[in-house]
């Protein structure tokens, strides 16, 4: 599905919702069909004010309601509602903010914002040829120059189930492994990037663990990032490969390689029991379980920081923050620094900004990455491929919206060499 919604310059912002924050993004990133593709159908058109403006593509009928689509243009109509409230609906001449809500419903996005951590910018090619990208790597490596644009270009635009695919063809028609192959053809960071995007996800997060083990200055960081954004069978598959390459249970890893309050967070993270939202708001838990945390702090006890932070759902604690906020006067991360110190008071304030809102806190990371007069390719390119296909269209508009400036504007600046073209590819587009 193609959902693009622009806005004339001064208008961003006038709605509610999801619409000034992430509109521009759409009206940019967001890719439709490709050539070749006749399933989709579509509509397209400008207000006759020309503020707005939707382009729709929907798929067939068939994986729709039953809704009728007779009608050729659906404007956008944003303003105020009787008590103030912006609202926004489309319609073709009436109010019909149910068709909104089920655009936005096959996207993902309806009801709240954090829905639109679905939005990744990598996509499966929908003109998918296997056998064509085979040849056309062969051809890349087998020239007198190696031909890095369409590596860059096959491997980026090929979703990870997609690459999974090409390596195991390749390996089929040549006997070669593509990996080695590539790699004997590449080099420096180039080389890096197309390792891992050519390892399955649970594998380049297994690595990524153990070397942020190995070095314990990395361990409150990248451990937490990865064991506290991945989904629950993400992380389970992750923990197997884990196992399985070197030979070691994580637990017996962070047991040996950290110690305190952090080990004792890695280890609960690990376990992935942190439930899902039910959908019931438990105010009273909140309540019980912000005075616990602050009582805890005062008498230096981690151990029930541990367990609130990592087995109650996101929702709840969020509202466990506010409440504790409320009743010490302090926010939860002045809390963590006036009780804890060093690498557990770093991954907790981790953990709580991935809590708090994901996107914004892989958005901060690459920021901090870009600065400095070398940035940190090994934080770009991890957060760059592991977030392309769950939420980077999420993290652009964080990292837009905190510092000023587009990611994607931020990586043209900074970065030099092979690799710059693989990072914007994978960014994908400017956000204006």
């Amino acid at each position: 599905m193609r959902f693009n919604l622009s806005q004339k310059k001064g208008q961003a912002g006038k709605c509610g919702g999801v619409v000034p924050r992430y509109s521009q993004i759409l009206s940019h990133s967001w890719e439709g069909p490709r050539a070749g593709d006749t399933s989709w159908s579509g509509l397209e058109g400008r207000s006759p004010d020309s503020q707005l403006s939707l382009v729709l593509h929907t798929p067939p009928f068939s994986s729709l309601s039953q809704r009728s689509w007779s009608h050729t243009q659906h404007w956008i109509n944003i303003g105020p509602s009787a008590q103030g409230a912006n609202l926004m609906s489309v319609s073709n001449g009436r109010m019909e903010s149910s068709l909104v809500h089920e655009i936005l419903s096959h996207l993902g996005l309806a009801n709240k914002t954090a829905a639109w951590g679905t939005l990744g910018t990598l996509r499966p090619f929908s003109s998918f040829n296997v056998d064509k990208d085979v040849q056309r790597l062969l051809e890349a490596i087998a020239g007198q120059g190696v031909d890095q644009g369409t590596i860059v270009d096959v491997l980026t635009n090929r979703n990870g189930e997609q690459r999974q695919l090409i390596a195991r063809a390749f390996q089929e028609r040549t006997q070669q492994d593509l990996l080695k192959s590539l790699q004997a053809a590449l080099s420096g960071s180039l080389e890096k990037v197309v390792v891992a995007l050519l390892k399955p996800a649970a594998q380049y997060d297994a690595h990524e663990l153990r070397a942020a083990l190995k070095d314990i200055s990395s361990a409150e960081d990248v451990g937490v990032e990865i064991l506290s954004t991945r989904s629950p069978p993400q992380l389970q598959e992750c923990l197997t490969i884990y196992k399985y390459d070197f030979q070691v249970e994580i637990e017996d890893d962070v047991r040996s390689e950290t110690s305190g309050l952090l080990r004792d967070l890695l280890l609960a993270l690990a376990k992935g029991t942190r439930e899902s939202y039910s959908g019931i708001k438990d105010y009273n838990l909140a309540q019980q379980d912000a005075q616990a945390l602050q009582e805890a702090g005062e008498m230096g006890t981690g151990a029930t920081w541990i367990m609130i932070f990592t087995q109650r759902n996101t929702e709840h604690l969020n509202r466990v923050f506010d409440q504790y906020q409320r009743h010490s006067g302090q926010e939860i991360e002045d809390g963590i620094r006036k009780y804890f110190h060093e690498s557990a008071q770093t991954a907790l304030l981790t953990l709580v900004s991935v809590i708090k809102n994901t996107p914004l806190y892989f958005a901060e990371k690459l920021h901090q990455a870009l600065q400095g007069a070398e940035p940190n390719y090994q934080v770009l390119m991890r957060i760059l491929i592991s977030r392309s296909e769950t939420d980077l269209l999420s993290i652009r508009a964080e990292f837009k919206m905190k510092f000023g400036k587009s990611l994607y504007s931020s990586l043209q600046e900074v970065m030099r060499g092979d690799c710059r073209s693989a990072f914007l590819a994978l960014c994908r587009a400017e956000d204006i």
